[in-house]
């Protein structure tokens, strides 16, 4: 006895959801294959890791898509590029403002 078809046995139909970004033409004549390359390559040589060298050239990477139209122009910041700006301070910037308890002489 089979039950292929029976009850149950049907798969759901769900709806599809469309991507957030919409749909974009795939780089068929490379034209931004150089840069892809050398981004893929910076994520390798640094392990995956989030590198200032390698999040250039991903900027570099939606630069030449959106020059050649193969993805639609938009700002940075909305493709998760926010300004970057150094939060850290370092020993001599704390040094010449002096921190709480310190004593100067």
């Amino acid at each position: 006895m089979s039950t292929f078809g029976g009850p149950g046995g049907r798969q759901l139909a769900g709806k599809p959801t469309p991507p957030e970004r919409g749909s974009f033409p795939l780089d068929h004549d490379g034209e931004c294959k150089s840069v892809m390359t050398s981004y893929l390559a910076c994520m390798k040589k640094r392990k995956g890791m989030n590198d200032p060298e390698c999040r250039e050239l991903a900027k570099s990477y939606l630069t030449c898509r959106m020059d050649r139209n193969l993805m639609a122009r938009d700002e940075f910041k909305n493709l998760g590029f926010a300004d970057e700006k150094p939060t850290t301070a370092t020993k001599e910037d704390s040094a010449d403002k002096g921190e709480k308890g310190e004593l100067r002489w």
